[in-house]
């Protein structure tokens, strides 16, 4: 027999569950606590499965049976109503996480927790934060293709099209994310591949020549400055590694009895640990700065603290007071010059680029040469030692 209102408010909670049945599988189930609470018992696929509608008074009893005549419809149809609820959570929850910004942040947190480099980091939220900023109230699924290079070309005519094709690639991860997780049907920054100016290709600017590269680190030798920035750019030009691996070697990196240092994953540009034999110069430069002082990780701290790492333009800087320009020559250009040196004198060229921690670009050699020339890297590091004070004198 349906139930009616006045049945519905007079029920009073018991020990135990129990239901009122309106009939057609639709039951009110009244709780030991008192609140009320719609059901719908249904067969589906040969199964009984139970559907919640709603807490009465929230839902009426007339909203009730709509909703059970809505269920049953469904059925009818060869839909299960518990899943086609859960569907539309899903799809509701979804977009109320819609705009771009949202998107966006949920995408810079997933780099946060692969671990990738602070200095990525920080690239990837300059990306978000400001250049894709007219984009952050934007709902993710309504940006277009034209709407992107509207952002980008302004970026690209002020000469920056490298940072331009950073940007385009940083939203379409975006829209990757987008699409697995159903908020955007399609990446639109995809059509802007060949609409974008490619970069202008500018290596890095290095010294190659050797008695030049020799006044350079005469130079370096007479700096009056801070004593900590030329020792650590000696130590960066001995080791062959890039300026952030040099300024953030730590003292528990070094085995001082077998002359190595060892920068782990996290602080090579690879992920990658990369081992390094330390020539007799280099090691002399590691003795000079250690120290033993309680708390003390840095084997290069800055001025300011010995808790905080040279900045980045340390190194730069000393080279701009040496009298260099940044067209002539930056920090990171010291490996160009190792490289092209130690290539020009015919040393192996599988060896140099091991020195350098490179990647083997070929991708099955890469998975099957595992071998990382070590004895012949000793002796390479220690030649380049070597011939840095030939080119000095």
């Amino acid at each position: 027999m349906p139930l009616s209102d006045l049945q519905i408010r007079k029920a009073k909670q018991q020990d135990k569950v129990y239901r009122l049945s309106d009939g057609w599988g639709l039951h009110l189930a009244v709780k030991p606590s008192g609140s009320k609470l719609w059901q719908l018992r249904y067969r589906y696929l040969g199964k009984e499965k139970t559907f919640s509608i709603g807490q009465y008074p929230v839902i009426s009893l007339a909203d009730a049976r709509k909703k059970r005549d809505e269920a049953k419809l469904l059925i009818a149809e060869g839909k299960d109503p518990s899943v086609e609820k859960q569907l539309t959570q899903i799809d509701a929850e979804t977009r109320a996480r819609m705009t771009f910004k949202e998107v966006a942040d949920e995408y810079y947190e997933n780099l946060v927790d692969r671990g990738l480099a602070v200095a990525t980091l920080r690239k990837k939220r300059w990306h978000i934060e400001d250049l894709a900023r007219p984009l952050h109230t934007r709902p993710i699924d309504q940006v277009t293709a034209a709407e992107l290079l509207h952002l980008l070309k302004p970026i690209e005519r002020s000469g920056r099209r490298e940072t331009a094709k950073k940007l385009r690639s940083t939203i379409s991860a975006i829209f990757r994310l987008a699409m697995v997780t159903m908020r955007a049907p399609a990446d639109p920054s995809a059509a802007l591949k060949d609409a974008l100016l490619p970069p202008k290709v500018r290596g890095r600017a290095a010294i190659t020549d050797e008695k030049e590269f020799g006044q350079l680190l005469r130079r370096l030798d007479e700096y009056t400055g801070w004593p900590v920035i030329p020792a650590a750019m000696k130590f960066q030009i001995l080791t062959c590694t890039r300026p952030g691996e040099a300024r953030g070697a730590r003292l528990h990196e070094f085995d001082l009895e077998n002359r190595t240092w060892t920068i782990p994953p996290e602080r090579m540009k690879m992920r990658r640990e990369h081992k390094i034999p330390l020539s007799s110069q280099a090691f002399n430069i590691v003795r000079e700065n250690w120290s033993e002082i309680k708390g003390m990780e840095l084997l290069f701290p800055s001025l300011i603290s010995n808790r905080k790492l040279l900045s980045e333009n340390a190194f730069n800087t000393v080279l701009r007071r040496l009298g260099y320009s940044g067209d002539e020559v930056t920090a990171h250009g010291f490996r160009v010059t190792a490289s092209t040196i130690l290539n020009s004198r015919e040393f192996n060229p599988d060896v140099i680029e091991a020195v350098l921690a490179h990647q083997d670009t070929n991708a099955i050699r890469r998975t099957y040469n595992r071998t990382t020339y070590w004895d012949q890297r000793v002796e390479l590091m220690q030649i380049w030692a070597d011939l840095c004070d030939e080119f000095k004198a």
